[in-house]
């Protein structure tokens, strides 16, 4: 591939500004200051990167990253130590790492292919830290790939006069996608739900298509079905957390009811497919992640209810394999009853 993914890229999702390894320390961009503020997080123990990722300094297709990196921080502690030292050491640090984000099977998945490496070093006599670092290289480099080949195919989906909705943050794959229709001189419309409690759509969508020099709206979370209504909006774009090989679209809680809204308006609802995980077969297979109540009772800082009043947060939805018009993958729109078929 010759065409340079990161240069069409916003500010937010290039490479170095995601998270980047310098000298035994994780630096992650700092999401939850964006775009307020351009910052980084250090982190200089695995504690703390598994902190930074649950906490949503890093969120998205962030927190892999974010990860595997963690990974050469921990090799880099028990360097020189007996291999069985190390390797005790990289399993724990992998378990910590993965059980940050139990519903993005993908981080685990990444972190599995991580112990790999590790043995493989090992085993080898190489340097743990540096086989993790060139690894994670290789990934980045194959993902954008990826996604450059999937904005492709998605950008072809939308007609010039589009209408497009999102939901919470759709990274990379959503964001090249416009960036290629832009090119071809289509004319799109972008809304974004602001993404309650953590404003993802409204700190981190919207600034990144306006970046881009596409025109954007962002809207509140209950919105979406009266803009159909409308006539406003004639696609309907997500990433997806998790895609089951059954056909499951698990994302930011929200989805579903757009979908909802979108099939009974005739508006096609395509979801991103970044990773195929063969160990999340059905939806049976998949763990929602609830997270503390006490988030959804504030919004960036200031209290919206009485704190003896309870919640309730879950942080993702699933979207059943009839709503969803098609899954966006490197092959090509898939029908989501036919992943199990492609993939296995």
């Amino acid at each position: 591939m010759t065409t340079d993914v990161n240069s069409l890229l916003p500010y937010l999702l290039r490479r170095e500004n995601i998270a980047r390894y310098q000298d035994g320390v994780v630096l992650i961009g700092d999401r939850r200051k964006y775009p307020f503020e351009k910052s980084i997080y250090p982190c200089h123990d695995v504690e703390t990167v598994a902190q930074a990722i649950e906490g949503m300094v890093t969120q998205g297709g962030g927190p892999w990253l974010a990860a595997a990196l963690g990974m050469a921080l921990a090799a880099r502690e028990v360097a020189g130590q007996p291999d069985e030292k190390v390797m005790a050491h990289m399993e724990k640090a992998a378990a910590r790492l993965t059980n940050t984000r139990p519903t993005n099977t993908a981080l685990a998945r990444r972190l599995e292919d991580a112990v790999e490496v590790v043995k493989s070093a090992l085993g080898a006599g190489e340097p743990v830290e540096k086989a993790l670092l060139d690894w994670v290289e290789g990934v980045q480099a194959g993902l954008e790939e990826k996604l450059y080949t999937q904005a492709r195919f998605a950008a072809d989906l939308i007609d010039d006069g589009d209408g497009v909705l999102t939901m919470c943050f759709a990274e990379a794959g959503f964001i090249l996608t416009l960036a290629l229709a832009h090119q071809q001189g289509k004319q799109i419309q972008v809304y974004t739900p602001e993404t309650r409690p953590f404003l993802q759509g409204a700190r981190l969508t919207a600034p990144c298509v306006h970046e881009l020099g596409i025109p954007v709206k962002v809207v509140t979370d209950n919105m979406p079905a009266y803009l159909m209504s409308q006539g406003r909006i004639q696609k309907y774009f997500t990433a997806a957390d998790l895609i089951t090989l059954d056909g499951h679209v698990v994302n930011k809680i929200g989805t579903f009811q757009n979908a909802i809204a979108a099939s009974y308006h005739g508006i096609p609802y395509f979801a991103y497919m970044w990773m195929v995980d063969h160990k999340s077969p059905d939806r049976a297979s998949i763990v929602i992640e609830e997270r503390d109540p006490a988030e959804i009772k504030s919004c960036r800082g200031t209290p919206t209810t009485l704190d003896e009043i309870d919640a309730y947060y879950p942080a993702f939805d699933i979207t059943p394999p009839h709503l969803v018009a098609g899954v966006i993958t490197v092959h090509g729109i898939l029908s989501p009853y036919d992943l199990v078929r492609h993939y296995t």
